[in-house]
C-alpha cells in the first residue's frame, strides 16, 4: 500500500493569489507563508496531480480565511516536497553515499565537508544545472508554514473548512518531519528567531507535533496519516534514545505500508533531484564502497550502479546510481520497512533475526543467516536506506567515524559531521549570542 500526498479532489480551489512583503524562516521576522504561496505548486492526489498556481496578490491578513484552507495545504506541502529534495541529497553527499566527480565549488564543499558550510542557507533549485547544497532555508520555510497552517486552520469556524481533520493532520505530520529532519542533518537548530535548540530538543517538538496529528488523522478516518505520524514519531524517539517508545510505535504499523513525498518533472523545483546531480550531469558518482554490493553472491538490488562514461570533470570513470532515474520519481518518507528495522534494533535476537529476513524478502534477497547484531542492522540499513536521506542521522546516532584524509577532488576533508548553524542565521537571530 503506497501513499503519496493527498489532497481532496472535489474541493474547489479559491482564486489565484500571492504575497505582498517578505519571505522569513527561522529567525527571520517575515511571514514565508507568503512567499511560498507566490510560487504554483503540485502535489501527488492519488492517481493524478493537482497543479495549484498562485499569481495575483494578498496581504497576510487576507489568508484568516477558510476559503483559502486548501491553498495554506498546498503550499506547505509543495515546499515540503522540495526541502525534502534538498535534505536527501545534502545528507547523500555528506554521508558519503556519493562523491564528486566535478570541479564546481558548491558541490565540493559539501564533498570535503569543509568548515565553511556554515555560509550555505540552502535553497530549492530551479535549475537542474544547480550545484549547491544544504537544506536549512527549504525545510525552515516548510517547517514554518505547516505550523503556521495548523494555527489558521484550527482558528477557523467550525464547519467552515471541508475536512478539516485531515488537514490538521497533515500540518501535524509534515510539520513534525521538518522539525526531525532539521534536528538529524544540524548540530543546533533555532526556529521562529527563538534560543538554540539541541537535536534532542528538536527532536522532542517533532515528537509532540507527530502526537499531535494522531487524534487528527483518527479522527478524519485516514490510517495512512496515523501510520505516517507514528512512523515520525518512533524515528524522533530512537533519536533521543527512546528505545521502548519508538518500539511501541513500530509495531502499529502494518507491513507492506508506505507514504512517500511526490515529485513530477513540471517544475524544476518539484523534481526529484538525485536524476539531476547523477543523470543529468555527471556530478555525483557512487562511492567505491557501495559499489558492486552483493548478498552471498546475488547482486544487493538495494544498491545499483552502472559504469557510464566519465564524470563531470571529464576524466573520472564514472559510477552512475541507478536507483532514481527519473525526475518525477517518488520517494519513500515513511514506511513499514523503517517500523522493521527499529523492531530489530529494539529488541535483538531472533526478532531482528524475524524483522531482517522480512525486509529481505521485500528486496528478493538470499535470507539473512546471522545472529541480529546490530553491525549487521546498521549494514541493512546503509543499504536499504541508501540516497533515501537516513545515513548521515545513522553516523551521529550510532558515532559511526566520518572519512578522513582525502576526499575523491583531493582536498584534506574538513571536520564537518553535523551541520553547523548558517552564519546568517545566527548573527540575525537576536537570540543567539554571536
Amino acid at each position: 500500500m503506497t501513499i503519496r500526498h493527498r489532497l481532496e479532489g472535489n474541493e474547489p480551489m479559491t482564486d489565484p493569489i500571492t504575497r505582498k512583503g517578505r519571505a522569513g524562516f527561522g529567525g527571520r521576522a517575515g511571514r514565508a507563508l507568503l512567499a511560498a504561496l507566490a510560487v504554483p505548486l503540485a502535489l501527488a492526489a492519488c492517481d493524478s496531480l493537482l497543479e495549484v498556481d498562485v499569481p495575483g496578490s494578498a496581504t497576510e491578513s487576507e489568508f484568516e480565511n477558510p476559503a483559502l484552507a486548501r491553498t495554506i495545504l498546498v503550499s506547505a506541502l509543495g515546499e515540503f516536497e522540495c526541502s525534502f529534495a534538498q535534505f536527501v541529497t545534502t545528507a547523500g553527499i555528506l554521508a558519503a553515499e556519493v562523491e564528486s566527480t566535478t570541479g564546481l565549488r558548491n558541490t565540493n564543499i559539501w564533498n570535503s565537508r569543509l568548515d565553511e558550510l556554515d555560509n550555505v542557507m540552502g535553497s530549492c533549485t530551479t535549475s537542474r544545472a544547480a550545484d549547491g547544497f544544504g537544506y536549512w532555508a527549504p525545510m525552515q520555510t516548510a517547517r514554518f508554514l505547516n505550523d503556521d497552517g495548523y494555527r489558521r486552520i484550527s482558528a477557523f469556524p467550525d464547519g467552515s473548512v471541508p475536512n478539516r481533520e485531515r488537514k490538521l493532520a497533515e500540518l501535524s505530520a509534515y510539520g513534525g518531519y521538518g522539525y526531525l529532519l532539521l534536528g538529524e542533518g544540524h548540530c543546533e537548530v533555532a526556529v521562529d528567531g527563538g534560543p538554540l535548540l539541541t537535536r534532542n530538543q528538536t527532536f522532542q517538538i517533532a515528537e509532540e507535533r507527530f502526537t499531535r496529528a494522531l487524534p487528527h488523522a483518527d479522527a478524519a478516518g485516514d490510517q495512512s496519516l496515523r501510520n505516517m505520524a507514528l512512523i515520525g514519531r518512533a524515528r524522533a524517539r530512537l533519536n533521543m534514545g527512546d528505545q521502548q517508545g519508538a518500539l511501541a510505535d513500530a509495531r502499529n504499523i502494518p507491513d507492506g505500508f508506505v507514504r512517500e513525498v511526490g515529485f513530477s518533472s513540471t517544475q524544476v523545483r518539484r523534481e526529484n533531484r538525485w536524476p539531476s546531480i547523477t543523470i543529468t550531469s555527471r556530478r555525483l558518482a557512487v562511492k567505491p564502497d557501495l559499489r558492486d554490493l552483493t548478498v552471498d553472491g546475488v547482486p544487493d538490488t538495494r544498491v545499483q550502479s552502472v559504469i557510464n562514461g566519465v564524470g563531470e570533470d571529464g576524466s573520472t570513470v564514472f559510477h552512475q546510481q541507478q536507483k532514481y532515474t527519473s525526475h518525477s520519481e517518488n520517494m519513500p518518507l515513511a514506511s513499514w520497512i523503517e517500523a522493521q528495522f527499529i523492531i530489530a534494533e529494539v529488541e535483538g535476537g531472533s526478532a531482528a533475526v524475524e524483522a531482517l529476513n522480512k525486509i529481505r524478502e521485500h528486496f528478493e534477497l538470499p535470507a539473512y543467516t546471522g545472529n541480529g547484531s546490530l553491525e549487521d542492522i546498521i549494514e541493512e540499513r546503509r543499504r536499504t536506506f541508501w540516497l533515501d536521506g537516513h545515513r548521515l542521522g545513522d553516523m551521529l546516532r550510532y558515532g559511526i567515524e566520518f572519512e578522513q584524509g582525502l576526499s575523491s577532488r583531493g582536498d584534506a576533508y574538513g571536520g564537518t559531521t553535523c551541520i553547523p548553524l548558517p552564519r546568517n542565521e545566527r548573527l540575525s537571530n537576536p537570540n543567539i549570542a554571536s
